[in-house]
Order: structure tokens, then sequence, then C-alpha cells
């Protein structure tokens, strides 16, 4: 696809405040690594990750978003009114129903003439959202958009962790290496059709995409239903105390069950004690990777999607002069970047103090680079997309 009368107006972002170290997350680690024999540093040495950013405990996902367009709105001076379309597009949602679009209008003032809905596609939620909106514009439906994403990775994190500490077996780590590298923040896309700015700037020229649907059970990021494992519940001694009379007979703990709870956790001597169907269903989250395959899939299908969209630009790979990459850590960076034949010099990343933000990701960091005078007018720009399905998307700019 080509397009003759896109602009980016404005890109706006939104940190979140809590900075979060590797070390940190190891150290809360310290008994798996024990069991595994790992020594400390490994994370930060496998993913290239110093430190990623979440958001305060309750932050909304609807806060984030709408902080980042206000900023964008004001850098545009785009007001309330002009925006045709609001996209909401990030993994984290409010609730399956309403569109989390709803929201997020409600807290910018949008008005009731505009197109507000969401769009859910891994990490590729918001160049996904810009197409819809470049599409619109190209066919003169609309004069402006907005793409939003807001992404929270505290919960899953720490969800991981808890599984960790109560199954320390290789496999759950190698399982759980990816959600560790989840970082919070929020970002904002305005396209138009160049009419609200002089001189329109960042100019979408063309894209392009490809799939490998076959490869949809490799990374996977829901909820579950299963027995509650009590040994997996955080509760006082207490409360653990009164549910094991609830559940078990006699209605009186023995004085040598009453012992081992001295910890805030149920010990897994206890947990093992009681049968399962016996134990409420209970509804949960889980994150499940497999990033060696997702890696050795991921970048052929990102070999076959550069070759397209560089047909599609009617560029050669020297004619790119900047490349802003999904951001997932130090190995998938080398080697996309090797086998695309691209110089490091020519990407800007940030994984390693921002974490994987998975939709907010590229925009955020598109902003940062245009900050840090990495874009610049004229440039000729890749944003390279993928994310897990597999689908990749590539969108190509004049900065």
């Amino acid at each position: 696809m080509q397009y003759s009368r896109v602009h980016i107006d404005a890109l706006g972002y939104e940190l979140a405040p809590v900075v979060v170290s590797s070390e940190e997350l190891e150290d809360r680690l310290s008994t798996v690594y024990a069991r595994l024999r790992i020594a400390p540093g490994q994370l930060e040495a496998l993913t290239g990750i110093v430190e990623r950013r979440w958001w305060e405990d309750g932050y909304s996902v609807t806060e984030g978003a709408a902080a980042a367009a206000t900023k964008a709105m004001a850098s545009a001076g785009i007001a309330a009114r002009d925006v045709e379309v609001l996209i909401y597009a990030g993994v984290c949602r409010e609730h399956f129903e309403p569109a989390t679009a709803c929201a997020v209008a409600d807290a910018l003032g949008i008005g009731q003439d505009t197109y507000v809905f969401d769009v859910s596609n891994a990490c590729l939620g918001v160049l996904n959202g810009i197409i819809d909106i470049a599409n619109r514009i190209e066919l003169g439906q609309v004069r402006c958009g907005m793409v939003v994403a807001c992404e929270s990775a505290r919960e899953i994190v720490d969800i991981a962790i808890n599984r960790m500490v109560i199954d320390p077996s290789m496999g759950t780590f190698r399982d759980s290496i990816a959600t560790l590298t989840g970082g919070s923040g929020a970002a904002a896309v305005i396209l138009t059709d160049g009419s609200f700015s002089t001189p329109a700037r960042r100019r979408l020229l063309g894209s392009a995409h490809k799939a490998a649907p076959e490869h949809h059970r490799l990374c996977r990021w829901g909820t579950t239903r299963g027995f509650a494992g009590l040994g997996e519940l955080i509760l006082s001694p207490e409360r653990l105390e009164l549910a094991l009379e609830q559940l078990m007979a006699p209605e009186t703990l023995p004085s040598a069950v009453r012992e081992l709870l001295c910890d805030d956790r149920l010990p897994r001597a206890i947990a093992r004690l009681l049968p399962a169907e016996r134990l409420p269903l209970v509804l949960t989250q889980f994150m499940s990777t497999d990033s060696v395959a997702v890696l050795r899939h991921g970048v052929e299908l990102g070999v076959r999607t550069w070759g397209a969209f560089l047909k599609n630009m009617g560029w050669a790979k020297d004619h790119v002069d900047k490349v802003i990459c999904h951001q997932v850590g130090v190995g998938h960076r080398h080697t996309i970047l090797k086998e695309l034949g691209i110089p490091p010099e020519k990407d800007f990343p940030t994984y390693r103090y921002l974490g994987n933000m998975g939709t907010v990701s590229l925009p955020l960091t598109a902003a940062l680079a245009e900050q840090r005078q990495f874009l610049r007018s004229g440039d000729r720009v890749g944003f390279l997309g993928i994310g897990s399905g597999l689908n990749c998307l590539m969108l190509g700019f004049k900065w």
C-alpha cells in the first residue's frame, strides 16, 4: 500500500514513574536462582535490559493513554473536536467491553461524531491503528485521527515471579524470561491530511505486511481456569488457617500443621495435602513465551516482510536512513538487524532502560529518537513492527 496525503502531526508519550531494575527482580527470585544454580546477573545478560518502568499500583491504562494523548494534541495544536477517529490499540485494556477507547474519549472530551473503538493485535496494535486511520485519510473520509495505547507490566510480572517461586523449575524460568522484560508506558500518534500544520512533515509513504499464523501458540498472554492452588495464595497465617478449617476435616487443624504456618505463603507441604477437587475454580492470568522459537520464526517473517517492504517502497536497503524497531531485547535486535542488513548505527534502541512496553515501545521510541535529534527532517525512516501471532508490519516515512 502507498500513501500520498497522510502525515504524523505529533507523537506523545508518558513514561511510567517507578523504575524497577533487573537486579531487583532477581532479588525476588533468589530462592529460584539458588535452586536452579543460576548466577545473579543472568536476566540482564540474557535480555540486555538494565531496568524497566512501571506505573504506580492502581494507575489505570485510561489515565496513561489520556496523558499521552493530551501531550500529543498540545504539540500538534489539535483540539478534541478535530479528532474524527480515536483508536485504543493497547494489549492491556480496562475491560472486555466496552472498548477502552470510550473511556479515553470521555477523558479527552472527544465528540459524539468521532469513530471510537479498540484494535487488538499484540505488539502491532498501534501500527495497525495507524494503517486504519491512514486509509481513512487517504480515501478522504476523515482529516484527523489518533491512535493511543497504554501498557502495564506490573501485575503480570508479579504473577510470573510468584509462579516461579512456587515452581522453581528450569522450564518455568525459561517460559517466563520474556515476561520479566515487561515495562509500562503510554503513547499517542496523531495522523492528519497535512492541513493542520505548516509545513506538513513525517509523511507516510507506504507499508508492507506478512503473517505466519501457524506460530500463534509461541507467545500467549491471557487467562486460564483451574483449581485454586492454595500454595499460590498470599494470605496471612490467620486467613490461611481459616481457609483450611473450611476446606478440610477435622474442623480444628492438627497442631503439627499449625506450626507450618510460619510464613505469609502457604507451605507446599500443606498444599499437597489438599485434594484438588475440593478447591474452588478460579480465573487467573498467565503469560508463556517460547523465546527461542519466537526469535527464529520472527526473524524469518521479518526477512520476508523486509523484502516486500523495500519492493513496495521502491527502496534499496541502503536508501533507508533510520529504523525504529519494536523493543524486545539485545538478542532480537542483534539478530534482526544482521539478517536485514541494517547497520546498528541506523537503529535507536530503548529497551535497555525501558524494557519491552508492547504496543507502546515503537511509537515511544520514535518520539524519543526525534527528541534526541536521531530522526531528522528529510530522513527516510522505517517503522519495523512485529507481534506474537506471528504478524509483521513495516511502515515507511519521509521524516
